[in-house]
């Protein structure tokens, strides 16, 4: 065999055993990320319809004002929080996004925090997330100064006008979840609460209005804690379950203080009490017995608590779980297959990993009948 033909052949061997080298090579740990999770730059519009450009998927975020902390956690994205408003470390009663993280509260300051607020922007420069998460305490201009003075994406969420089971809400979920790489769960999360509504609707939309109870929520918390003559109307649990609200007599949506007379011409068959403002409810029950005896939930027996869902806006898990309850208690017949306990942490469980409602329950009270004499 003649050397020319010997090279011949010995590169041919070269090539296919560099082939086969290649075919078997792997990246150093911490080259080539995996498919899907290379960092790209991408145009998004935020709920105020600001054009923000982030880089997804955001690993680092931070989110601020009332309501935007609880919505990353429902999105996975608890782990990618790297500061947290001081509002959000104090008592953390009555938001369970808060009793599933309490990691949370061992973070860095992102700021004072709170419904009156305003952010701080060397906090949150410091802390160096990929993006801001905000909620209520910016507008447009103030959303683009944030962004300016920080160097930070600033995406604005929205809870909508009565802050629960809105398009808005629904929007700022997936928002989040296209920024932080969890599209799928953000979908997940958005359809639970979609057919947990179309479930509740279904269960009572045969029975006419005229064959349902009255119903009233009193003691619900508005910037604080009030007593009986703290209502809503449209109130979103009774809205679920197409309750006889007798607040919605009024033509309003939302808070609603009303005068104790107005109470007792309603004279609802039900009366509800947001176990948040309770002590009050009782309080002012031993200084005006007679007012309270002569409604007739209260001589009847028909009196109940139930979970108090705004805490630093709404609670959307508690909300909905309050739901099951009215229903089961308005509307026993079509609700029988329901217990609403094991319905709640099926609905905490889904939206942040763990049973809670045994905790919301010490805290508050939980879902049973009053005795406001007690």
């Amino acid at each position: 065999m003649s050397w020319v033909h010997r090279l011949s052949i010995l590169g041919v061997v070269i090539l296919l055993l560099a082939a086969l080298a290649g075919c078997g090579a792997k990246a150093p740990s911490g080259e080539a990320p995996k498919a899907g999770t290379e960092a790209t730059k991408l145009k998004v519009t935020d709920l105020l319809g600001r054009e923000v450009e982030v880089t997804v998927p955001a690993k680092k975020v931070v989110a601020l004002g009332p309501g935007a902390l609880r919505l990353v956690c429902y999105v996975n994205g608890a782990s990618k929080v790297v500061g947290v408003e001081d509002f959000e470390k104090k008592n953390p009663a009555g938001r369970p996004y808060i009793l599933a993280y309490p990691e949370l509260k061992n973070l860095p300051s992102a700021g004072p925090g709170g419904p009156q607020s305003s952010p701080d922007p060397e906090k949150i420069a410091s802390l160096k997330p990929d993006v801001v998460f905000i909620t209520y305490l910016v507008d447009k201009a103030q959303a683009d100064r944030l962004q300016s003075q920080t160097g930070i994406p600033v995406v604005v969420l929205s809870y909508g006008k009565l802050a629960t089971f809105e398009n808005e809400v629904y929007e700022s979920i997936k928002l989040i979840g296209k920024i932080i790489g969890e599209e799928k769960r953000a979908e997940e999360v958005v359809s639970f609460f979609q057919k947990s509504m179309q479930e509740l609707k279904d269960r009572t939309k045969d029975i006419p209005a005229d064959k349902k109870p009255t119903v009233y929520v009193g003691a619900l918390g508005m910037r604080g804690s009030h007593g009986i003559e703290s209502t809503q109307a449209q109130f979103p649990p009774f809205v679920a379950i197409g309750a006889r609200n007798v607040a919605d007599e009024t033509g309003l949506k939302g808070s609603v203080m009303i005068e104790r007379e107005k109470l007792l011409a309603w004279n609802p068959d039900i009366l509800f009490i947001d176990e948040g403002g309770l002590s009050l409810v009782k309080a002012d029950y031993q200084k005006n017995p007679s007012f309270y005896q002569s409604l007739k939930a209260v001589k009847e027996g028909k009196v109940y608590g139930i979970l108090p869902f705004n805490f630093y806006t709404t609670n959307l898990d508690t909300a909905l779980a309050d739901a099951y309850w009215a229903g089961k208690v308005i509307f026993p017949d079509k609700f029988q297959d329901i217990d609403p306990v094991k319905k709640a942490d099926e609905i905490y469980t889904f939206l942040l990993g763990k049973p809670l409602y045994e905790q919301m329950a010490k805290d508050f009270g939980g879902f049973k009948k009053i005795n406001l004499a007690e």
